[in-house]
Order: C-alpha cells, then structure tokens, then sequence
C-alpha cells in the first residue's frame, strides 16, 4: 500500500474520530514503568497498578531498593507481579547506574534506531514498548504495534495477513509516514476498539466500510479473521 493510501485512510479516520491529542507524561521513566506494567493487561488494571506504585512510594530509588515481595503486592492488580517487579527494578538499576539519575532524557538525542537499541537491550523491553516510549514521550517517528493496530492493519491490507506482529512493526515503520505515525498509531487503535473488533466487527458501519476486507456489497465477510 502506498503512502497516499494511508494518509488518505489516516484522514478518514481523524475526521471520524477526532484530531487525538498527545498524552502528557512526568517523566521518561514514569512512562518506561507504566508500559511494563501495560504488557499483558488492560488499560484500567495498569492504571491502578501505576497509582499504587506512586502512593506507596516517594521516589523511584525507593521502588528500585524495595523488597521484591512487597512491590509483587503493590503491582498485582497489572498481573504478572513477580516478573514485572524484576523488570521494573532491574530497568530502574540499568538507568540509574548509566546516567547517575533515573532519567531518559537522554534518549532524544540520539537517532530512533540507536534509541530502540537502548532501550530493547533493558530485559523485559521489547520493541513494541520501546517504540511507545519514544513515539509517546519524546516524539520520535515510530509506530507501537499493539494487537489492534496488528489486527486493523491486517485487515485494510497494509501488511499481508500472514504478518507476525514484530513484520507488522516493521512494515509500518517503512510505509506510514513520519509525521503521521502517532496519530495514525492512536486512531488504528480507536478503530480496532470501536467497529473493527476481534469478534463480531462491524467495520461496515465504521469509516473505512471501503478499504476493510471484511466489507463486500455491504456485508460482513470473514468476520472471525
């Protein structure tokens, strides 16, 4: 699919659902925690998890020397608290001893690429939570792949339907246009929430009837691929 195409479907899109506006975090590293915290849960349990955190703890030296036990409690409602607890401390460790604080603002400097390196080499950080970090926080021209952004882009044949989530990221990191790539990101996701859902989708009803797959003639097609 050419970049005309996606710019065109992008606009369908936004004037559907809206110009989205652009989340504001404290920090990179309120940002690098909370997207360990997402991986594998919903929005609403990551939040709470994150909100624990803060009001348990003054800082982020004391949740990196907090006994593993403790943090597992504090983080539980997001699931998975024994290894997101070692990864949250083992990535605060990482930048603490690289940058002598626990900031990532140094990050921006570098290109999207250096910076995706960086960041995957973390355990537990892989580059779909590297590309939310930077695409989220610092700006930077990179795609997340979540699995609604995988699913729609599948469907409107952007990436062919055998693509696997880290081709999907690949592909659309090359085709969507830089100056797109966060909203584009936002409102894949909107779309894939709100008609072109996993189960009982009804893209047909939604903004991109024409582009979808599973519309032909008005009607649903292959509604459960």
């Amino acid at each position: 699919m050419k970049q005309e195409k996606i710019r065109e479907i992008n606009k369908k899109l936004r004037n559907y659902y809206g110009e989205p506006e652009r989340m504001e975090y404290e920090s990179g590293i309120h940002i690098l925690v909370e997207t360990i915290l997402s991986q594998n849960t919903n929005d609403v349990n990551r939040d709470k998890a994150f909100d624990n955190l803060l009001n348990t703890y003054e800082d982020w030296e004391k949740v990196e020397d907090a006994p593993e036990d403790e943090l597992i409690d504090v983080i539980r409602v997001a699931g998975l608290g024994p290894t997101k607890a070692s990864r949250i401390q083992e990535a605060l460790e990482i930048v603490r001893e690289q940058e002598g604080e626990y900031s990532i603002k140094f990050l921006k400097e570098k290109s999207v690429e250096d910076a995706k390196r960086w960041l995957t080499e973390i355990p537990g950080i892989g580059p779909k939570t590297a590309s939310v970090i930077l695409c989220f926080h610092f700006g930077m021209s990179t795609i997340p792949v979540d699995t609604h952004v995988h699913r729609v882009s599948k469907r409107l044949g952007i990436v062919p339907d055998s693509s696997s989530r880290r081709k999907t990221h690949d592909i659309l990191e090359e085709k969507v246009p830089d100056g797109i790539k966060y909203q584009f990101h936002i409102l894949l996701i909107e779309h894939g929430r709100e008609h072109c859902k996993a189960r009982n989708p009804t893209c047909c009803e939604g903004p991109l009837a024409e582009e979808c797959r599973l519309c032909g003639n008005g009607k649903q097609l292959n509604p459960e691929n």
